[in-house]
């Protein structure tokens, strides 16, 4: 299996080469030259493998598709060492909770930090000290978090040999439980950086890095963020396992909604729906910051500036800059990396948008990918989170409301609906407050986590800044 980059650079690589590195050098995204196809039988026999033996050895068998350069038996301890009930919380890892007809939820956030991107960092952190052990090497992985991948990726790295996490924030965007997961960690190789400006500045910060060849070389610089295949991959399984759960044959079809800011989570959707699960519709659910529901209505991609970016109950995905839309528009335009260059590279720098709606494959692209989109608002939010809590007794977090105000205006009769569930509604409890008039619950290990001392530093929305910070701290170790 080798992969290509969406903007045309003519080298290939194999997984584990990507997997540390992150962005491709002509700044696009790496993708498969190609998506394997799964086969009505090989779909039938991972039903089995689900079944009889679990989730771990059903993302063994769908990730040793992609992953040939890391011996076959090494690749399945590490998925046993990830996927645990000791981990997650239980046996079946993504249950699915009925809501009510044709609806359900999947959760995903069992791990240790309550949010779905445990789901692909506790493997990413994994893979990343098995690679790097047998390289005799180190990284230093700068991110960009929202709210819940900094937390996943500081509690998958903690400890980790080799590895120091950089991990940028928007300065005082993030729920307060958000702020405390990460800033009261005191480990020696994780780093803290709040910066003054919103999610988007944080990314750029990162994509600017990673996109200085010479400085990513010398400090070996990787990243978590769902621009690294690896984490995205890891994400296809549980659509997968959804699929599984929610039929008892493969003539059946299911649709997935997923609340969506930065199009990582529903892109791992096209991905499985491009190797041949029985994806009726991806349901793309957006907050206030409708980058891409706009998209999917018009055709136009237009990015925000961050005074422009609406600071939201569902914060995480105050987005306005998608970064792995890159990896779907490339499959939308026939794989065309010049094009996608121009369009992510040249078009949006210049003009900060793009225009696709006279486009044939925009045309077509709801018939041939299955995406549709919808939006959520504030109101929209509570009066969701009432309703579920209701009607159902189920306590939803705020972005996952997002996805069940959409998924119900999406429902098809017979095909399932499937949300998937992205935080726990603990992590955002001021709006739960607001919606319910009573604290969601909290796990005994979170309790007083808001007092505990931070180790925190503040920084301007500066890339020199950072790479200096980078250099410092890899000369003190």
């Amino acid at each position: 299996m080798k992969y290509l980059s969406t903007r045309g650079n003519p080298e290939r690589k194999r997984f584990c080469e990507i997997l540390l590195e992150g962005l491709a050098p002509d700044g696009g995204l790496y993708l498969p030259e190609s998506y394997p196809q799964v086969s009505d039988a090989t779909l039938g026999q991972w039903r089995t493998v689900y079944h009889t033996q679990g989730y771990a050895a059903l993302a063994f068998e769908i990730l040793s598709l992609y992953i040939d350069d890391i011996p076959a038996a090494d690749l399945r301890a590490i998925c046993d060492k990830t996927y645990t009930a000791e981990v997650f919380g239980t046996g079946e890892i993504v249950p699915l909770r009925h809501l009510e007809d044709g609806l359900w939820l999947e959760a995903l956030s069992n791990g240790p930090t309550l949010a779905f991107k445990d789901m692909a960092m506790q493997l990413l952190g994994n893979l990343f000290e098995y690679e790097l052990a047998r390289r005799g090497e180190e990284l230093n992985i700068l991110g960009a978090t929202s709210g819940d991948t900094g937390s996943a990726a500081e509690y998958a790295m903690r400890g980790k040999k080799g590895v120091r996490v950089f991990m940028t924030s928007p300065h005082g965007r993030m729920s307060a439980f958000q702020q405390a997961q990460m800033f009261s960690l005191m480990d020696a190789n994780i780093y803290n950086i709040a910066v003054k400006g919103v999610f988007d500045d944080c990314q750029d910060m990162v994509k600017a890095v990673s996109n200085d060849l010479e400085f990513k070389r010398q400090y070996r610089i990787g990243t978590v963020n769902s621009i690294n295949w690896a984490r995205l991959l890891a994400q296809v399984v549980y659509y997968f396992a959804g699929y599984i759960q929610a039929t008892e044959t493969n003539s059946q079809k299911v649709s997935f909604t997923v609340p969506s800011g930065n199009f990582g989570n529903v892109c791992a959707g096209h991905v499985a729906r491009m190797m041949g699960l029985p994806v009726d519709q991806l349901v793309v659910a957006t907050n206030e910051n409708d980058v891409l529901d706009e998209f999917f209505r018009t055709g136009v991609y237009r990015v925000r500036l961050s005074a422009d970016t609406h600071e939201t109950s569902s914060p995480s995905m105050d987005i306005s800059k998608a970064s792995n839309f890159e990896r779907f528009v490339f499959d939308l335009l026939g794989r065309d990396g010049a094009r996608t260059a121009d369009l992510f590279g040249a078009q949006l720098a210049k003009a900060g948008r793009f225009d696709l709606s006279g486009d044939a494959a925009f045309v077509h692209c709801a018939e041939r990918y299955g995406f549709i989109s919808g939006k959520s608002t504030h109101a929209d939010r509570l009066a969701t989170i009432r309703d579920t809590w209701t009607r159902h007794g189920v306590m939803i977090d705020t972005h996952t409301a997002d996805g069940v105000k959409v998924a119900l205006e999406n429902r098809k009769p017979g095909v399932p609906m499937l949300v998937l569930e992205t935080a726990l509604p603990i992590k955002f409890a001021e709006t739960i407050v607001e919606a319910l008039g009573r604290e969601p619950d909290r796990p005994a290990k979170f309790v007083g986590i808001e007092a505990l001392p931070k180790r925190v530093q503040v920084m301007d929305a500066d890339v020199a800044a950072i790479k200096a910070l980078i250099a410092a701290e890899c000369q003190t170790l």
